[in-house]
């Protein structure tokens, strides 16, 4: 096998776990009111290996139970528990369910797979979008890393995380163990895995970058079983394809992030505006002048994040601000609030770093089930990642607002639109080249999240909401035909071919890259899904 990155192959054969190298040291639903009703059954815990496999993977069970490896199979009974997937909408049944217990454990299942050419797809919180860390498909192996959970924080700074760990527990350990802190998104329940592969926004993002760029090096499990730890020197293609596309590449069974002291205060801030979906010359006003506000460096720098909500019904501004509460009220607030309509309520407060992710967290506590995790929700969603270079004009928010009070007060089925400022005045995600990682989207003013959904109800999810979120970014993609938009990954859409993904998520550079690290790394796709890297 050919190198991946010049200065240190990867290895012909899988490494012994005990000499590995060591570093020197929107969630959705269940997360926040608007954002609908989740089921919250009492979590049930999953013990055993597994019950006898069908005849079609005796193959794979004899490889598994050699080496013994921690399995489920469809006859298990803590199978369907296991592979239920958070959106509803798109379930999957995996041909296998491997719980690891060590990397040992990550390693034999991946090599047992690539050997029955069977697909491969980690699990960290089993928050994709599109239902890939199901693997995406029926019949692949989905190595779920719920017992990878350590957390530990070095002299330096620098945390040690588990794949498994979720967000708020991670968070939670950070504070307890150091008063340490990462930029991360406010669910608590999304696994760091891909929140912190694909970027991690949060809105101390704007402050200390994505989640994604706190990563310093990564132990990573690979196609052919061989286990790296991935840093800029050290297996650096594999560091550079992890940091974006991770899903097609390896298991990251530990990450290693460079955490930030906590803030000595932090101002959590919403303003909720009536009347909103009337007029969409009076919504299009309101929008540009916010757009203005997060443009002028004279009052906006690294400190401020904040995005809109908005359903058809409410409108509301809401984020952080990480400095002082005199500061927020009396240069920060009347700046944004100058021509926009009179607040019908507001809530600003200043609190420590951990109460600030509590409150944003709320409904859902900040620590999670370490086992039998069970909110789920049934959607589509889709993204639009807007140029710094083309600001959204008069006729784009014209579009859009006009579409949402024709077709969104009365929609299908529920919805939200969550618009979050990642560029802006001083953003520190914009700051790294666009060639330091697989993450594309360095030049992003503003992310759109369009998301309808229907709860767990069991009920069938309505064709006409999908058309419907399809139609809030034609609205205002279409507005603006010479701007070149993209999407954010870890808002997944299934329902873009392999190609269209490809073109959205990464720039031409970047995904010229990474297709020719995976034909070294991973020339017989054992890490595979729909939209995954050579499809």
């Amino acid at each position: 096998m050919k190198p991946v990155g010049a200065q240190m192959p990867i290895p012909a054969q899988p490494v012994d776990v005990a000499v590995r190298m060591d570093t020197a040291t929107y969630c959705g639903t269940g997360c926040q009111p608007a954002f609908g009703t989740c089921s919250s059954d009492p979590p049930k815990t999953s013990t055993g290996t597994s019950s006898a496999p069908s005849p079609t993977s005796a193959t794979l069970q004899d490889c598994l139970g050699s080496k013994d490896v921690p399995v489920f199979f469809a006859s298990s009974t803590e199978f369907s528990q296991l592979a239920q997937p958070y959106n509803l909408r798109l379930p999957y049944t995996p041909a296998v369910i491997v719980l690891p217990t060590t990397t040992q454990h990550v390693i034999d299942a991946v090599l047992c797979a690539g050997a029955n050419n069977i697909k491969v797809q980690a699990k960290s919180g089993g928050h994709s979008y599109a239902s890939y860390s199901s693997g995406g498909q029926d019949g692949s192996m989905v190595i779920d890393l719920q017992e990878f959970q350590n957390v530990t924080v070095d002299a330096t700074g620098i945390a040690q995380v588990g794949g498994g760990v979720r967000l708020g527990d991670m968070a939670s350990e950070l504070y307890n163990q150091a008063q340490r802190a990462l930029p991360h998104g406010t669910c608590p329940g999304v696994g760091i895995g891909g929140h912190a592969s694909h970027g991690g926004f949060g809105y101390s993002a704007r402050m200390w970058g994505l989640t994604l760029d706190t990563i310093i090096g990564l132990d990573v499990v690979l196609a052919n079983g061989s286990l790296v730890h991935a840093t800029t020197t050290a297996y650096p293609d594999i560091y550079y394809a992890m940091r974006g596309a991770a899903d097609s590449f390896g298991i990251t069974t530990s990450f290693y992030l460079q955490t930030q002291p906590v803030p000595a205060s932090v101002v959590n801030w919403e303003y909720s505006f009536p009347n909103m979906f009337t007029s969409a010359a009076t919504t299009t006003a309101v929008f540009t002048s916010v757009q203005a506000f997060a443009l002028n460096a004279s009052i906006v720098d690294r400190k401020l994040g904040f995005g809109i909500y908005l359903d058809g019904t409410n409108f509301h501004i809401d984020g952080t601000y990480l400095g002082d509460l005199t500061t927020f009220n009396s240069a920060i607030a009347p700046a944004l609030l100058t021509g926009l309509p009179t607040p019908f309520s507001s809530t600003v407060q200043s609190v420590d770093w951990i109460e600030s992710l509590t409150l944003l967290a709320s409904p859902q506590p900040l620590q999670q089930p370490k086992e039998g995790y069970n909110l789920h929700d049934d959607f589509f969603a889709k993204s639009v990642v807007t140029p710094s270079s083309s600001p959204l004009t008069t006729d784009a928010l014209n579009s859009y607002f006009s579409y949402i009070i024709e077709n969104g007060v009365d929609a299908p089925s529920p919805w939200f639109s969550i618009i979050n400022l990642y560029g802006g005045a001083d953003s520190q995600i914009n700051v790294p080249s666009p060639s330091s990682s697989a993450y594309s989207d360095r030049s992003a003013l503003w992310v759109l999240q369009h998301y309808g959904y229907t709860g767990n109800t069991g009920s069938p999810y309505p064709p006409a909401s999908i058309t419907f979120v399809d139609g809030l970014n034609t609205a205002l993609t279409s507005a603006m035909p010479d701007t070149t938009f993209g999407a954010y990954l870890n808002y997944v859409d299934p329902s873009l071919t392999a190609a269209q993904a490809h073109s959205l998520y990464f720039d031409a550079a970047t995904y010229t890259r990474l297709v020719s690290i995976k034909k070294v790394a991973d020339p017989d796709q054992v890490f595979w899904n729909p939209q995954s890297i050579g499809n």
